[in-house]
Order: structure tokens, then sequence, then C-alpha cells
């Protein structure tokens, strides 16, 4: 019985050393499989870094652009744009003013 007992040890000695193997195989490609995923997560945290700074300098941008629309818009509903306008692309003029045009040379 000593023998088969001996043998019974050494063969579940085995089987031990065979299962810690393999579940140290198993969790070393956990780690690996996680690092890379850790490393991939890391790239595109970074890219989206920057295409949120850069979606914020747009947005930024677009304020700005956006004011001087309200701004321009003021401008158009006054009377003084309606003149510029009146005197810059159709030539026309007040009652009161005179124009003086120079001469043109032959």
């Amino acid at each position: 019985m000593n023998v088969m007992a001996s043998r019974r040890r050494v063969q579940s000695n085995k089987q031990s050393g065979l299962s810690l193997f393999l579940i140290m195989v198993v969790v070393g490609v956990v780690i690996v499989a996680c690092s890379f995923r850790s490393m991939s997560l890391y790239r595109q945290s970074k890219e989206l870094e920057i295409t949120q700074s850069q979606l914020e300098a747009q947005l930024e941008s677009e304020k700005v652009r956006a004011e001087e629309l309200v701004e321009k818009e003021k401008y158009m509903k006054t009377k003084k744009f309606i003149e510029d306008e009146a005197k810059n692309k159709l030539g026309l003029v007040n009652k009161d003013e005179i124009v003086i045009k120079p001469k043109e040379k032959d």
C-alpha cells in the first residue's frame, strides 16, 4: 500500500505542477492581453484629447464669428448702412451733396 500511496502522491504532485503551470500560462496571457488593451486605450485617449482641443478651438472661433454676424446684422438694419450701400453700389447721393468727379485723361 505504501507503493500505491507513493505513486498517487507522485502522480498528484505531477498533476498539481502541470495545473499550476497551466494556470500561470493563462494568467500570463491575460496580463499580456490586458497590457496591449491598456496601451491601445491610452493611445485612443490621447487622440481624443487632441480632437477635443481642436473642437474647443473651433467652437471658440465660431462663437467669435457668431458675435461678428450679430454686429453686422445690427449694422445692416441701420439707415447708415442703406446710405452707404446706395452710394457705393448704385452711385446715389443725398439731395444736399455735390459729386465731384475727376476728369478722365484721354
